[in-house]
């Protein structure tokens, strides 16, 4: 238990401060701060006393040094129950601290402001904030320490029904609180200034840091995970690299786990175009993609590649969606989500009529962002560059005596563009600009083109092919000349390279090798 006699209320966002110091005063409680919020307080007729009055020593340095001072430290680090301790603080007249209330400058904010000057940023490093919060949560045990402004009203309330005190369990929670903010502060700043002053991605030596700092914030709790069983909730990057979080729903219920994990993946492959483009993705995975000038023929190629598996998935369109376009749309079925750069009012008016779809706004649509791409495995985490490679359409290496046509190579790269976000082993299968046979994620590649060309059908005969990595065997290349499959775009490096290019070469098939391999899984 803590009798709390004397808190030192110094913050950074003024939520409720007012309200909660006035109560203090209330209970008898003596009030030291600084700057701002003790203009705050004054102002509003609450009797404090100045840091530096306190401390006798004089805030320097434009603020900078204003709290770091034995007087401060001394009375939050002192143990009550340890005689010495006491002594020592009779000694040099410092008196105890029994309430810290502190936030920290607002770091995360400040490098989310268009144009912010690094200057801005360093200033906004908040030293004595820290630093006091620290002090007094490792003496928890005789120091209340408040770091989060939605705590004042249950900590005046049991201040109130205990005669000015504390329990040890109440102490024992904002204590612990403060090692995770000021954790989370210290990893937004480490992070911000690794990107901005060691440079993006891997750090100045060229390597990975040796510690992985992660900064994220809550947005918001998720009814449940992959399945209902499990509890999730939806993060944004502290530094304020918007993407998903970023987006703004018009309309429908909230997003699930699994919606985010499918936008994720229909943001990602849609970013890959310039010309007006539409994807369909079903868990995790492409089922339609199609890229026109006309962006209804765009829609109504990618909703034809796999109406079947297009139903109840996430569809994105890299233009504004008008009323013709909303009512292609609405003639589909049933899809999950649309997610788009904008919607003209009567587009939206028409697909708010159906119930079960949201329907997102996201202006980056298109803005391509190099991040760190992380996954979790058991007991710890494999990081790495995201795989943004595009293709150098210079580097392309024909390896059969036939070569693709001009249009053939086009729809090729395309093909290629797709594969890359279709998880291994991967065969897309496209004739112009769309696809017309997806196969995903097999354990065998000829298994992936056996249910590409499945898919397909028909219009598997005379398309062409990419694959996201080289092939083993020559049973691949086989099946695909039974679909008089025209073209092939692979990374090649096989050991068998050269009977799969005479494979192809037996059926008339031409070959491009693109040196790149997209593995994705």
């Amino acid at each position: 238990m803590v009798k709390v006699k004397r808190a030192l209320v110094s913050v950074s966002d003024k939520t409720g401060i007012v309200d909660f110091a006035r109560e203090l005063n209330k209970l008898g409680v003596e009030i030291l701060s600084t700057g701002g919020t003790a203009k705050a307080l004054r102002e509003n007729n609450i009797p404090v006393k100045d840091v530096s009055e306190y401390t006798g020593f004089p805030e320097m340095l434009d603020g900078r040094v204003k709290t770091l001072h034995p007087k401060i430290h001394a009375g939050l680090l002192a143990l009550r129950e340890n005689q010495e301790h006491m002594e020592t603080l009779k000694k040099h007249d410092i008196g105890l601290i029994d309430m810290v209330v502190v936030n920290l400058y607002p770091f995360e904010k400040v490098i989310q402001k268009p144009g912010v000057k690094i200057e801005e940023v360093i200033e906004n490093i908040d030293i004595g904030g820290p630093s006091m919060l620290r002090s007094a949560a490792k003496n928890h045990q005789s120091v209340a320490v408040i770091c989060n402004p939605s705590r004042y009203l249950e900590v005046i309330d049991e201040l109130k029904k205990n005669n000015s005190t504390l329990s040890r369990d109440t102490l024992q929670v904002l204590g612990v609180e403060v090692f995770k903010v000021t954790s989370h502060y210290d990893g937004v700043i480490h992070n911000y200034l690794k990107e901005h002053i060691l440079q993006k991605g891997p750090d100045s030596k060229g390597a990975f840091p040796q510690n992985f700092n992660l900064g994220f914030v809550k947005i918001q709790e998720l009814r449940y995970g992959e399945n209902p069983h499990q509890k999730a909730a939806f993060y944004r990057d502290a530094q304020g690299v918007l993407g998903l979080s970023g987006m703004k729903q018009l309309w429908g219920k909230e997003l699930s786990f699994n919606n985010i994990l499918d936008l994720n993946a229909t943001v990602n492959i849609i970013k890959e175009f310039v010309n007006p483009a539409v994807v369909f993705v079903k868990h995790n995975n492409p089922c339609g993609v199609a890229e026109n000038i006309d962006i209804l023929k765009a829609y109504r190629d990618a909703w034809s590649c796999d109406k079947l598996s297009a139903f109840g998935g996430i569809l994105a369109i890299n233009r504004k969606i008008d009323l013709n376009l909303a009512k292609l749309i609405a003639k589909s079925g049933f899809l999950e989500c649309i997610v788009c750069p904008a919607f003209e009012e009567d587009a939206l008016s028409l697909l708010k009529a159906k119930k079960n779809l949201r329907l997102l706004e996201l202006a980056g649509l298109c803005e391509k962002t190099a991040q760190i791409d992380f996954k979790r495995v058991s007991g710890g985490l494999l990081v790495q560059d995201e795989d943004s490679l595009t293709l150098d359409e210079n580097t392309l290496k024909v390896v059969t005596k036939k070569k693709p046509t001009k249009a053939e190579m086009e729809s090729l790269i395309f093909a290629w563009k797709v594969a890359k976000h279709v998880k291994s082993n991967a065969i897309i299968l496209t004739r112009g600009t769309k696809t017309v046979g997806i196969g995903a994620g097999q354990m065998s590649r000829v298994d992936s083109v056996f249910i590409s060309t499945k898919k397909a059908g028909k219009l598997a005969i005379g398309s062409v092919l990419a694959s996201d990595a080289f092939f083993p065997k020559e049973d691949a290349i086989q099946l695909a000349a039974k679909y008089k499959i025209k073209a092939i775009i692979q990374p090649g490096g096989s050991i068998a390279d050269e009977a799969i290019i005479k494979m192809a070469d037996k059926h008339k098939i031409a070959m491009v090798t693109t040196g790149i391999r997209h593995f994705r899984h």
